[in-house]
């Protein structure tokens, strides 16, 4: 339980308007986890990307930058107050990411190649050793989050590869009878057990509509996906929305604007909202070095603009996560989503009435 006096205390000593105290937390702000009011847990997770590494990087690279954000923001000018505070990483999650990744690499490889018979006896045991180990994560994280959960925390989980919420997910579960999820993504990742692993990044949004208390799945700047998952939300009777990146673009070059798309969007979620956000939904300008960059996207006040309308219309964000920020060969993409990661924490807990904004734009 977080000492009251010494967080008034903390709050009164704090200049915001100082530089980043790289021996703070995150945005250089003084709070500990037990003392913030939302927490972000880092997974440095990415066993099974199929394309390039380092999203395992993302969290401390985020940490990083975040002490270059400003923490002014004049919807809501108060936010530092909140208590914002990122968890350490957990060293063992770290390692076995490491040590799993280049098994799953050399398996991806093996089936580009045709599978021959000369690499079976080296390979074809991977993708159960893999599964069992995401299944592992996603109790761990399961467990975590729902502690957090218990305590009155909002929680943000920040990848890692798009594949390490899905314990969070289950967490949320067990406490909402229902809710939807609001993806923003460059891919539907509805693939199930892509490439043979079970949690595959490619795979998180097929097995979260495994939970019949996701209700509905909105997917936001999609660009790129197969005639599989085009297949299975037409199979979905409405439980998938697609506003894929084309069509929102053609609107909009159309004459509609971003506010009637938003509109749109808003109007196929239902009460509660988790909010999951593939940095790859934005224009790979914005983080060049993800995994598997696709040409188009959202810009980032597009995304902003979306997120702040959820708020406004009165949903609540119960949880999201933000993944697949690789620091890559500059600070560019953890810049990026660092100032992602501040907005998004700021407004879940808008939502949660944790924090009051001012007037809004209408």
């Amino acid at each position: 339980m977080a000492d009251s006096a010494s967080l008034d205390q903390k709050i009164a000593s704090f200049d915001p308007n100082a530089l980043g105290d790289a021996a703070g937390g995150l945005f250089g702000l003084p709070f500990t986890p037990e003392e913030a009011q939302v927490v972000v847990v880092p997974v440095p997770w990415e066993v099974t990307v199929s394309y390039r590494a380092g999203t395992a990087q993302g969290p401390e690279a985020m940490r990083a930058a975040s002490l270059q954000v400003d923490l002014y923001d004049a919807d809501l000018p108060q936010a530092w107050r909140l208590g914002l505070a990122m968890e350490e990483p957990d060293a063992a999650i770290a390692a076995e990411s490491h040590e799993l990744r280049p098994l799953a690499e050399g398996y991806i490889g093996w089936l580009e190649d045709g599978q021959p018979e000369s690499g079976r006896g080296e390979h074809s045991s991977v993708p159960a050793r893999i599964n069992q180990r995401g299944r592992a994560l996603l109790e761990w994280l399961k467990a975590k989050t729902g502690a957090l959960l218990d305590s009155g925390k909002g929680v943000v989980v920040l990848g890692g590869d798009h594949s390490t919420p899905l314990g969070y997910l289950h967490a949320l579960a067990e406490r909402h009878e229902e809710f939807g999820i609001l993806q923003i993504d460059a891919h539907c990742d509805l693939r199930p057990a892509y490439e043979g692993f079970e949690f595959s990044h490619a795979s998180i949004m097929y097995n979260a509509l495994q939970l019949p208390q996701v209700k509905k799945l909105v997917q936001v700047g999609i660009r790129d996906y197969c005639q599989q998952e085009a297949d299975y939300i037409d199979q979905s009777n409405g439980r998938v929305a697609l506003f894929a990146d084309r069509f929102l673009q053609a609107g909009m070059l159309g004459g509609k604007s971003w506010k009637k798309q938003c509109q749109k969007i808003i109007a196929q979620l239902p009460p509660k909202v988790y909010l999951s956000f593939d940095i790859d939904g934005l224009d790979p300008k914005l983080c060049p070095g993800t995994g598997t960059p696709v040409p188009g996207g959202l810009e980032f006040e597009q995304a902003l603009y979306l997120l702040r309308q959820v708020v406004r219309s009165g949903r609540t964000i119960i949880g999201c996560d933000l993944n697949e920020v690789a620091p890559g060969d500059t600070d560019w993409n953890a810049i990026v989503g660092a100032r992602l990661l501040y907005h998004m924490a700021n407004w879940m807990a808008v939502s949660q009435g944790r924090l009051q904004a001012r007037e809004m734009e209408k």
